[in-house]
Order: C-alpha cells, then structure tokens, then sequence
C-alpha cells in the first residue's frame, strides 16, 4: 500500500536506476561495489512494488518516488558507471576556512645539539658618560675648573648598573 506517485515520474526514476545499472554492467567506469549495485537493485524493486522508495515525509517530497539522498546517490553512482567521477565526494563547508599561508615553525632536532664553535659573546657597548646633579654651592667662580669638578665628581661615583638578566638551569621546560 504505497502513495499515489505520478506514472511519468515513477517511469523517470525507474528508466535512471537501470540506466546507471546498464552503463556499470559495460565497465565504462570503475566496478561498482556491493553497496551500490544492491542500493540499485533495492530501489528499483521498493519503487515497483510501493510507487515510492521512501516512506518519511522529512526525507523528501512525497509527490517524488525517491528522497533527496537517494536521487543524489543515484547520481554519484550514474557518474561512476560513466566514468566522469572519482565516486563519493564529501565537500567542504562553505565556513570552512583556508590553508594559511605561511608555514609554522618547525624546531629542528640539530638545534639542540651544541657546536664545537660555540657563538662569540657579543662585544661590550662602550660606557655613556655620567650625568650628575652638581649644586651651585660646589661650582667655583671660575667656568674652566668647574667643569673639571663635575666631571671628577661624576667619575668618583658611578650610577647604579641595572641588574642582569640570569637563566636557572633545571626549570620546568629543562629534561
């Protein structure tokens, strides 16, 4: 007890179904498998004998002898059997986004190994002159040896150096 599909489109599908099952039999393409000549064989019998091949009205139009997942099968399969296609393709979705187009960073395994040449260090930066404060009290009267008191005062006591950046071995990242 089956649905009342229209003859002409019973017809169509049943006239794709043995098409794409005459064109595999020819070997145009390549073999079908077991699933797909079964799925043919099945579809066929189900729209002879029911007028329709499906019975959920979510899966398809009712007024269709097929749903939309089993015409779309049939025509990957038809395309196979003719040769054009690869058999089933997924595709992406359309928000699917794009091989960027730099490479990632790879470490290196012989970056870990140490060089017979170790690096030289870096050479020192030359020393800025210090500045100092000098109080109008200190300054002579005269311009020539006032100069020369602040300059022997800014040598005498150099400004405190910032402290130095040190790596502890045996850390967390260390093995």
């Amino acid at each position: 007890m089956g649905r009342e599909i229209d003859e002409r489109k019973k017809r169509k599908a049943l006239r794709k179904l043995r098409k794409a099952a005459e064109l595999a039999e020819r070997g145009e393409g390549p073999p079908l498998s077991d699933w797909e000549r079964e799925f043919l064989e099945e579809v066929e019998e189900r729209i002879e004998t029911y007028g329709s091949a499906f019975a959920d009205p979510e899966k398809g139009s009712l007024e269709d002898p097929m749903s939309a997942l089993q015409s779309q099968k049939l025509r990957e399969i038809d395309k196979k059997a003719r040769g054009k296609g690869g058999g089933f393709k997924t595709r992406k979705p359309l928000g699917a986004k794009k091989k960027p187009a730099y490479s990632p960073r790879v470490r290196q395994i012989d970056d870990d190994t140490e060089d017979d040449n170790p690096p030289e260090p870096p050479e020192p930066r030359p020393k800025r002159p210090a500045l100092g404060v000098i109080r109008g009290s200190e300054l002579p009267d005269r311009g020539d040896t006032a100069r020369k008191a602040a300059s022997e005062k800014a040598s005498e006591d150099p400004p405190a150096k910032r402290p130095a950046f040190r790596v502890i071995r045996g850390g967390k990242d260390d093995a």
